[in-house]
């Protein structure tokens, strides 16, 4: 309802998320793509606020062609059910009339400074982004508390809130000591030059998705280099065969 196009980020491409559905749905990642843009150009479409009332998952999943992709959507927090009503979390953040605006408003901001055609308003915001960048850099025991609200930018040295964390690693089952400095470098160095901002809550939670499909990439490799042992197999701790030894000595 709120034109004929949608906002779509590039870096959705290699979302954690996306390739996680493949994965559920036994397809390829830019089959996924595609099947989401069904959805979310549906909701934008039918619905103002991105809340539909009178559609199913079932009319949904036929509309994409695969069945239960609205269930792999929930599963990833892309999807939300609850006392008949489907909706799509943060709708206005990238369909809805207002957001288009903010995009193409962006779009035109972003002309104007290549056109060096800067003004008072453009220095500010310029040296505002700078301050927040600067701000970033500090030592995380030197920073105040983390507004999960916060928006930024990903940055070499992002640093998880710790009460995040732990947070979003209990729900999903993950224990802490899986949080390694290594993981933390490839996490940072995957989305660092991609320019994608996100609230510090949805960082940590990407980052907890990233160590979950680690473990349990690691966890598939681990089952196909050691089969379990077959029942019908040698049991190579059943001493019976000593028992008429004794006799012999």
């Amino acid at each position: 309802m709120a034109g004929d196009w949608i906002k779509f980020e590039l870096c959705t491409l290699d979302k954690p998320e996306v390739c996680q559905i493949a994965e559920w749905a036994g397809i390829d990642p830019d089959a996924v793509v595609g099947k989401l843009m069904r959805v979310w150009g549906w909701f934008d479409q039918q619905t103002e606020n991105g809340n539909a009332l009178s559609v199913t998952k079932k009319l949904l999943d036929r509309l994409v062609g695969v069945n239960d992709f609205c269930d792999y959507m929930k599963l990833v927090d892309w999807m939300v059910e609850g006392e008949g009503v489907i909706s799509l979390p943060h709708f206005d953040r990238h369909n809805g009339k207002t957001a288009k605006n903010r995009a193409l408003t962006a779009r035109r901001v972003a002309s104007h400074k290549s056109g060096n055609a800067k003004g008072n308003a453009a220095g500010v915001k310029s040296a505002l982004a700078k301050e927040e960048k600067e701000k970033n850099k500090e030592p995380l025991s030197a920073r105040e508390p983390v507004d999960p609200r916060m928006p930024s930018e990903m940055t070499l040295d992002w640093n998880p809130d710790d009460k995040l964390l732990k947070t979003y690693s209990v729900h999903s089952g993950i224990a802490l000591d899986l949080f390694t400095e290594e993981a933390r470098r490839a996490f940072t160095a995957h989305y660092e030059p991609r320019g994608q901002v996100n609230t510090q809550a949805e960082w940590v939670q990407m980052l907890v998705k990233w160590v979950l499909n680690d473990r349990n990439r690691a966890a598939a490799s681990n089952v196909r280099q050691f089969p379990q042992r077959q029942a019908n197999g040698p049991d190579f701790d059943d001493l019976s065969w000593a028992d008429d030894l004794g006799g012999a000595l």
